[in-house]
């Protein structure tokens, strides 16, 4: 059985320095001032490194991003909020010499916590060797490490045993962990890795991200860390200015004076005409990005929809400009609510039930399938520069806040055509059948995956709960992961 150890950073990831994340953690573990405490250490932390004091730079990463910080909540993060910057940063070329072996090891400077999610669950990996966060009696991080770096070595050794020792080594042989386990290993591959027709056919593409949190679009390096810092308080009042404007303006006229403001709406496909003398409203199914999605497509309509809505915030709903229906998650209950609501007039469903940042779809909800046959299907999208205008974990009531505070926020509405009758249960089709195949063109007119995952999944994974309790059984959390990781090995 061939077995390897790689190098995290510097290696499996591109970028050898890893300050950003620690960034992460004191962003999204505890808060703006930690994150710019953080940032202002970042020329002395450079300057220890460039006396050749890494270790000790590191060792103040640490301890500045994690001290007094729950380590619950840190875990959290790691699962959270992490794995998508790193797989963003993952370098193919060392993936592939990685994935091609039996046994794999991944070893780092930087604490176990934040990272043996992601190498486990999307690189495959069996084992993670790092340093371990001390914490005191309450649970709350110390900022210290147990052991020092050199122990690295030791861990190996541990973990390999009586065994031969492992055949291949990835690292970077003057830094970072590479002299603390490159001499143990038969053979080593140093960055940068060629392309290797050998390793082809046995490489799995890493699984993807398709839950993700956190507030933040951009990894914070140092230049972008400072950019947010900056922008921060004109951007809070530039959601003011937009969110109260939004309010005041009538629904036609939003669409004209957002441009002026910074934001831009692309509208492709055919709007359907305003409705005359039908019985029964336009059911719009849209895919659920954030909670903009029925604001920006009733101005693109020019009249307010309502929005049939799950758990939103008060605040959410305050600030709504356009009516808003909650629903209970009983279904009969939230039938009748919505055939009420469509006897009025039009109205719109996100039947995901949850946003979903990433290219993929969640599995549709099919009641809005039972109800109506005149259903147009609409494609939502969005693009942001500074902050996500979503979360699981933290508080919903911010989210059009967050929207409004980014510099140019874009959004794109695509309408396709609406169902013809054969497409619809009146033609004979399940529910189920007609909610799949509108998922299916909407995913292919955004360029998404389709999957069977639900709002439960996404919790579940994001916050350790089902998005409605506030607690969950590790079990269920592992079922979750297994079932994401089961999913996509049939890829």
């Amino acid at each position: 059985m061939e077995s390897v150890i790689s190098e995290l950073e510097g290696t499996l990831l591109k970028d050898p320095h890893v300050f950003s994340y620690f960034m992460l953690i004191a962003f999204e573990a505890s808060g703006l001032i930690r994150f710019a405490l953080l940032l202002s250490l970042w020329p002395v932390i450079r300057l220890l490194e460039a006396l050749g004091r890494e270790n000790d730079g590191f060792k103040l990463t640490i301890f500045v991003a994690t001290a007094g910080v729950p380590l619950s909540e840190i875990e959290a993060v790691a699962r959270a909020v992490l794995p998508k910057f790193y797989l963003d940063d993952i370098n193919m070329e060392a993936w592939r010499v990685f994935s091609s072996c039996d046994k794999r090891v991944v070893v780092t400077k930087m604490p176990r916590i934040m990272l043996e999610r992601f190498v486990k669950e999307h690189l495959r990996a069996d084992d993670v060797i790092g340093t371990e966060l001390s914490t005191n009696r309450f649970g709350l991080v110390t900022g210290f490490v147990k052991d020092d770096f050199g122990s690295i070595a030791k861990s190996v050794a541990v973990l390999f045993g009586d065994e031969e020792e492992p055949c291949l080594g990835l690292g970077r042989p003057n830094s970072g962990c590479g002299p603390l386990f490159l001499p143990l290993c038969k053979e080593q591959c140093h960055p940068p890795f060629a392309a290797n027709k050998k390793h082809d056919h046995h490489i799995i593409r890493p699984l993807p991200v398709i839950f993700h949190d956190g507030r933040l679009v951009k990894r914070p390096t140092p230049s972008t860390a400072l950019l947010i810092l900056l922008w921060i308080p004109l951007g809070v009042l530039l959601a003011v200015i937009r969110i109260t404007v939004g309010l005041m303006l009538p629904m036609w006229a939003t669409r004209h004076v957002a441009p002026l403001l910074g934001g831009r709406v692309v509208v492709k496909g055919n709007p359907p005409p305003r409705p005359s003398g039908s019985t029964s409203g336009v059911l719009f199914v849209c895919t659920h990005r954030t909670l903009m999605d029925p604001v920006v497509l009733s101005t693109v309509l020019r009249r307010r929809i309502p929005a049939v809505t799950y758990s939103i915030s008060r605040l959410s709903e305050i600030l709504s400009p356009i009516p808003t229906v909650r629903l209970t998650r009983i279904r009969d209950v939230d039938a009748q609510k919505i055939k009420r609501q469509l006897e009025k007039g039009d109205l719109v469903v996100c039947p995901e039930g949850t946003t979903c940042r990433e290219p993929f779809l969640l599995r549709f909800s099919a009641l809005f399938a039972e109800l109506t046959d005149q259903i147009v299907p609409v494609a939502m999208n969005y693009r942001v520069g500074f902050f996500h205008a979503t979360t699981a974990r933290g508080w919903k009531g911010m989210d059009p806040i967050f929207f409004f505070m980014n510099p140019r926020p874009i959004y794109e509405v695509t309408f396709l055509n609406q169902l013809p009758a054969e497409a619809t249960c009146s033609s004979g089709k399940s529910p189920h059948d007609v909610a799949n195949y509108v998922q299916r063109i909407l995913a292919a007119t955004l360029g998404f995956e389709c999957t069977n995952f639900t709002r439960k999944d996404k919790y579940r994974v994001l916050a350790g709960n089902d998005g409605i309790v506030s607690s969950q059984t590790s079990s269920e959390l592992v079922d979750t992961l297994k079932k994401l990781v089961g999913s996509f090995m049939l890829h």
